[in-house]
Parts: C-alpha cells; structure tokens; sequence
C-alpha cells in the first residue's frame, strides 16, 4: 500500500515538477519524454559503504532499488554508465568484474564506457569477463584492432525509445602513465576531441539521431591544458549530451557549455561509488524536435528510504 501511494505520488510529482512552463501550458501535449538515467565510477562497489562519512550509502543493491521504482513509473529510459566498474572492493579481487557485470545486466544497464580502472586485470581480464554483460561497451577513440578486444568494443550504438533516435559514443581516458603498459598493451590512444567530433557528425548527420550523447571517461575539467568533459563540450558540434567519469565529481546539476556553435551542451556526473543516479529528462514533441529537459541528482539511499 505504502509503495503503490509513493509512485502515484512520484508519478505526479513527477509530471508536474520535470514539466518546463512550456509543457505546462502549451495547448499541444502530444510531447514525448525521454528519460536519461546515469552513473559513473562504481569502482565494485557491490553492497554500501561499511564506515566512513558515507557508511551505510551507495553500492549496486541500493541504486537497484531505485533504478527499478523509476523504470515503473518512466516509459522511455536509458541508464548509461561512465567506466571504472572494475576496482575499489574485495568483490573484484575475488571475482575479477563477473559480479559488477552480472548485476548490471540484471539492473537493465543499456550501455557502458570504459575507464582505466577496467583494465587492472588487464585486456584479457575485461575480455573474460565480457560474457557477463548484456549490455554493449562503447569507446570511440581506442583503437582495439591489435588485440583480443577487437570486434568487442563499440563505436557507438543508436537506440531508438517512441521513435526518438538516441546515438551514443564513448571517450576513454589517454591509458599511458595510468595504467601499466603491459595491462593495456597494444590499444591505440586516438585524440578524443577529434574521435568526438567525428562520432557526433556521423550520428547527427549521416543516422540522423535526434539526441546525441557522449558517455565520457576523461574527467569533468582541469585546471590544466588536460582535455576534459568542459573542453569536449565547448569545442564540437552536435553533442547533446556528456555523461562523465573519472574525476568523481559530485554535481548538484549538469554544466552547461556553448559549443562552436553557440548551442547548450549538458555536462554532468554523480561522483562515484553508486552514492548518487543522475536523471536528466528530454521532452520531444512528434515532430522529435527536442524542446527542453529537466534535470534532478537522486541520493539513491534517500529515495530508498523513502520507498
């Protein structure tokens, strides 16, 4: 009784609240919305934090939790992931990523990048592990050609939700100087503005995808020259969207960036650990035309409490 009151209020509160003035009182309400769920850097962080500031908060059985009482009330969801699965607890040094994968697939993750810390067991340990996964792995500027993971790793992967077309591209981190050279061996590091400047065109233009979104493990911004989230907004075309990692970087709501071409790029990130889900909902009218989105940073152990 309690659980079926708190969704119906959560559904209204969730039509009223995400709604732009715009949706509220346009007389056109045939508008689609598209919910974009994310996460980044759960570094094996299976069940919550046993001490510490954030004793009893996070980890995969919690945000489970949550990702299942959104998905009953959203109709069109994608949750995405921003790398560094692997590391952090005894969970992958006992079962070297088979869990994390496992639990993923089983929370319906649709796609994942991939961070420095998934090759601590080196190319061969993410290609064993591969298997577990239902959901594909993206990352557009590693050239795998040379090793076991060639053919495993997507460029991108289009979704389509009520016929809105979502492409999605992936950025890694350059491995050198932080993974050991004999874990990554022969990946090919290519300069990630130019792989997403490419990848986004090929979406935009060539697929025609109405929203295109840029699953990132370079870091939200730096106070060096360093390429970052910030600087892959400011200096392409046609990304909507930046879903970050690597940085753990705590964001109440996404950045927003003018690209070259003075239009609004949306950066976010939720730290790390599965303390926090980012949902950022788009609103599409049937013309799939994107009019607006709303945005919310859920604390996944408060939502759960609530429940």
């Amino acid at each position: 009784m309690i659980r079926r009151k708190f969704l119906k209020n959560l559904t209204a509160a969730s039509t009223l609240l995400s709604l732009s003035p715009f949706e509220l009182f346009s007389e056109n309400h045939n508008v689609i919305k598209l919910t974009i769920l994310h996460t980044n850097d759960i570094h094996s962080r299976i069940e919550p934090f046993k001490d510490g500031r954030n004793k009893n908060k996070g980890g995969l059985l919690q945000l489970s939790k949550t990702i299942k009482t959104i998905k009953e009330v959203e109709q069109n969801v994608l949750l995405f992931d921003a790398g560094d699965i692997f590391q952090g607890t005894p969970y992958f040094n006992f079962y070297e990523g088979e869990l994390e994968f496992k639990l993923m697939s089983k929370i319906g993750y649709d796609a994942s990048t991939l961070g420095n810390h998934d090759f601590d067991n080196g190319i061969s340990g993410l290609f064993k592990q591969l298997p577990f996964a239902s959901f594909p792995f993206i990352c557009s500027n590693y050239n795998f050609s040379k090793t076991i993971l060639k053919d495993k790793i997507k460029k991108f992967k289009i979704f389509k939700k009520q016929n809105i077309k979502v492409g999605v591209f992936g950025l890694g981190i350059e491995l050198n100087g932080l993974v050991e050279k004999r874990l990554f061996g022969h990946i090919e590091y290519i300069d990630p503005l130019e792989s997403a400047i490419k990848q986004a065109d090929l979406l935009k233009n060539k697929f025609k995808c109405d929203l295109v979104i840029c699953l990132s493990h370079l870091g939200h911004s730096y106070d060096s020259n360093k390429v970052s989230d910030l600087v892959i907004a400011k200096k392409s075309k046609h990304i909507d969207l930046i879903l970050g990692g690597h940085t753990h970087t705590f964001l109440k709501k996404p950045t927003i960036v003018k690209n070259i071409l003075g239009k609004n790029v949306l950066v976010n990130q939720v730290g790390f650990g599965a303390l926090k889900i980012g949902k950022i909902d788009y609103y599409f009218n049937t013309k799939n035309i994107k009019l607006d989105h709303n945005s919310s940073v859920i604390n996944v152990n408060d939502f759960n409490n609530i429940i």
